[in-house]
């Protein structure tokens, strides 16, 4: 009930922060756009609820999924050569890479002096906003110094085997980006270690909750989910940044080439992209629990660290390698984690 309650004033107060004279210029800003995108839930509703205020003309029709479920869907579009989509928002750079390989993509230059994250140079794609996978624990159950405080430990330390969970990376875009970091940092006897300590795979919601009952004692998972829980339900949960590097993963957004988008709505799509970049947009995110992409945003999400010390950590992820090996990537990961023991 709390969270249903929060989850509305959210949607109240968003409304409310942009509701100002000055935003009458997107008046003209109308007609309709589908927007495929990985963002959770209820981020994306306040987050159409915020572009409603904004463009009051614009009808916007979200889709939602994870990043493997948006990449089966627009497949399966493409075949049939009629896509949906107008607009994508996905978990990590490489799905932007391939599309705009593919010729799938519209071209839209901007200004990108203030970007501190990769962005595409031809302006065929745009970091949005950033995730940051962590490990994660409950420290009313188990003391932080007995757990492991970096990714190679969360896969080799046999003090947690069978007590420690991840996500998807075949459905996953931040999974699918934490493994071929990983992969490509410690190989692929990365996996088997993990195959070893018997890592369950499941979604983040399921994990958080084995961490409150204690079923696990540390998990592989995103930091805006932990923040959330701390900020909405006073949750005690707590975040490790692991001593081997956090795993920053800029999410983009790219907008479909006019000829192949559902809608037709270029105009549309820019001004949404320019939303997101600007100040209200990069504030949206920060609300969202997620961190900026503007160097000069020196606000956190709630309850985090320094944007820029996360970067001067961060483990890196190859993009090239995340896109042109995925299916070798998600192959090696099948074969060596979730094998029968």
């Amino acid at each position: 009930m709390k969270k249903c309650l929060l989850t509305a004033l959210c949607l109240v107060l968003l409304a409310s922060l942009f509701a100002s004279p000055a935003l009458a210029v997107n008046e003209e800003i109308g007609g309709k756009i589908s927007i495929y995108t990985s963002i959770y839930q209820d981020v994306l509703d306040a987050m159409v609820a915020a572009l409603k205020v904004e463009f009051p003309n614009l009808e916007v029709v979200p889709f939602q999924g994870g990043t493997g479920t948006i990449q089966t869907k627009l497949a399966g579009e493409m075949e049939a050569k009629n896509i949906q989509a107008d607009l994508l928002l996905v978990a990590e750079p490489a799905y932007s890479l391939e599309l705009k390989e593919g010729g799938y993509l519209h071209q839209y230059k901007l200004d990108t002096a203030g970007l501190r994250f990769p962005f595409d140079e031809d302006g065929y794609w745009y970091p949005v906003r950033v995730c940051n996978m962590v490990l994660a624990y409950n420290p009313e159950m188990y003391d932080a110094s007995e757990l492991p405080q970096s990714f190679y430990d969360f896969a080799f330390d046999a003090g947690v085997k069978g007590e420690i969970s991840m996500g998807n990376p075949l459905t996953s875009g931040t999974s699918m980006a934490a493994v071929a970091a990983l992969s490509e940092k410690y190989g692929f006897e990365y996996f088997d270690a993990l195959g070893a300590q018997g890592v369950m795979i499941e979604s983040g919601s399921v994990a958080l909750t084995k961490l409150e009952t204690g079923e696990c004692k540390e998990v592989m998972i995103l930091e805006e989910s932990v923040l959330k829980l701390r900020e909405e339900d006073d949750s005690n949960l707590a975040v490790i940044y692991p001593t081997d590097g956090n795993i920053l993963i800029p999410s983009t957004v790219m907008t479909i080439a006019e000829e192949f988008s559902a809608n037709k709505n270029i105009a549309a799509c820019e001004a949404v992209t320019d939303w997101l970049l600007s100040d209200a947009g990069q504030q949206f995110v920060l609300d969202g629990w997620m961190h900026s992409v503007s160097s000069s945003v020196k606000d956190v999400p709630y309850d985090s660290i320094d944007t820029d010390s996360l970067i001067e950590t961060d483990m890196g992820v190859d993009w090239v390698r995340c896109y042109t090996q995925r299916d070798v990537i998600r192959k090696e990961f099948e074969e060596r984690v979730t094998r029968p023991q």
